[in-house]
């Protein structure tokens, strides 16, 4: 059964992490899109380095569409996977051209049909750049999540569903970057603070015979 103090999570995350929000700096919901494809095994900062020169370059989905391989792996050749982000940057730009009148879609489907848009990468841009109720999970929000005992659910996409059900539309997103934030400083993997945590009377791992877990 989830855990039923929900209320008061969010209460003490809100309080905690009150301007938590997405690392990815971007102006609309293309450039979103670019960045987040950017970010698979990437840091935000590192990401931000590169959008920030690539964008004075190519600011439209039909600029990349007309790219080669070769010349945009040149561009982001910073980033891990950079090969691979190029083609999927270029097709994805393409499909964008000449299915979507270069505009970036708004529904989980179609997100998820364009190369190098996951699950998760669908939640980030549907709940930021469309303010639609998502909560997407990274593995610090998975962790987190679960030793709250908020989700036992063994996939990320599954996890969301159980996230999605106990929280009211409003939290989305806000409690993703919130999680996010609490796992990157205090509910870290191999060492959480468990001693500093304003959580830990509502933990179930903290309050278990937790030794590492999740």
């Amino acid at each position: 059964m989830p855990n039923n103090n929900i209320d008061a999570i969010v209460k003490i995350l809100s309080g905690l992490y009150p301007e938590a929000k997405t690392g990815l700096e971007y102006e609309n919901s293309f450039q979103l899109l670019i960045a987040v494809i950017l970010s698979a095994q990437c840091t935000d900062i590192q990401v931000n380095r590169i959008t920030k020169r690539i964008f004075k370059k190519y600011s439209l989905p039909e600029d990349y569409a007309c790219l080669n391989v070769d010349t945009l792996a040149g561009e982001i050749k910073s980033c891990g996977l950079f090969y691979s982000k190029s083609k999927n940057i270029i097709n994805t730009c393409r499909i964008l051209v000449g299915k979507y009148s270069s505009r970036v879609p708004s529904t989980r489907k179609e997100l998820e049909e364009l190369p190098g848009v996951g699950p998760k990468s669908a939640s980030v841009i549907l709940g930021i750049a469309f303010n639609q109720h998502t909560i997407p999970v990274d593995t610090h929000v998975f962790r987190v999540s679960h030793r709250l005992g908020l989700s036992k659910a063994k996939t990320p996409e599954k996890t969301e569903k159980e996230l999605l059900a106990l929280l009211p539309p409003q939290c989305g997103m806000d409690f993703h970057h919130q999680l996010l934030a609490h796992g990157r400083q205090v509910c870290t993997a191999r060492k959480p603070k468990c001693a500093d945590c304003q959580l830990i009377e509502l933990c179930v791992a903290g309050n278990s015979s937790f030794a590492g877990g999740i």
